[in-house]
């Protein structure tokens, strides 16, 4: 069977971003896991469950799945993920993955099994997790992205988030700009702004701009597994 690990932020992930991948892959005959840094419960952005944000229907459906599915409510620490029991791994995104999934070395090291190696594995990253790239180097030392295509949270969109100073509307200081470190990491960066969803595939590597472009990055992923789509 087809065994996934989703790699979920306790810091904030953004709804959407998490629960279509997750709820559409678990209507394939794929097997799906939840690790967070710490094995703590994951947090999601309150901006993502906003009906004035997203809608009131994506606000309560992700509301009900982050409450009641036990996947996410009893996830692993990912420093106890194996990487060789999984055939693919997904990180979804959020503002909060900025201040741990993206800078732990243990979700670097499932990042870079899923794409480096050549056992068929893959990886769905999506949003601001892109992020993640930008500090994932690969066996040789060099940057795991240089010379790759993908997609991710633009800059355009964050400026329209942060203020001159780079504060987050809760207060927080965003410590980075993803487009701007995984463009310095020596990847080939185009969000696509014209496009309504934006998902690149290199390889084994497949990222995803945003919410919107969530649903379209799993349907991706599970065709590269080679499972049986959802009905």
């Amino acid at each position: 069977m087809t065994s996934v690990l989703f790699v979920v932020s306790e810091e904030g992930y953004w709804g959407e971003e998490c629960v279509d991948p997750l709820e559409t892959l678990s209507d394939t005959d794929a097997d799906v896991d939840v690790a967070t840094p710490s094995g703590n419960k994951p947090v999601v952005d309150d901006r993502s469950i906003d009906p004035e944000n997203v809608g009131e229907e994506t606000a309560e459906w992700v509301k009900e799945v982050h409450r009641n599915d036990q996947r996410l409510q009893n996830p692993k620490p990912i420093a106890t993920a194996d990487a060789d029991q999984y055939d693919a791994v997904v990180f979804p995104g959020g503002h909060g993955t900025n201040w741990d999934v993206n800078q732990d070395k243990h979700a670097r090291r499932l990042l870079r099994k899923a794409v480096e190696g050549d056992d068929d594995r893959k990886a769905l990253v999506v949003c601001h997790a892109v992020g993640l790239l930008a500090f994932t180097r690969d066996g040789d030392g060099g940057m795991l992205v240089e010379g790759r295509d993908v997609t991710g949270f633009p800059n355009e969109w964050e400026e329209d988030i942060v203020d001159d100073h780079d504060l987050m509307p809760d207060g927080r200081k965003l410590p980075y700009w993803v487009e701007d470190e995984v463009r310095a990491a020596g990847a080939n960066w185009d969000a696509e702004l014209d496009a309504d969803a934006s998902v690149t595939v290199d390889g084994d590597l497949i990222t995803a701009r945003g919410p919107e472009s969530s649903h379209e990055g799993v349907m991706a992923l599970i065709e590269a597994l080679g499972v049986a789509p959802p009905a």
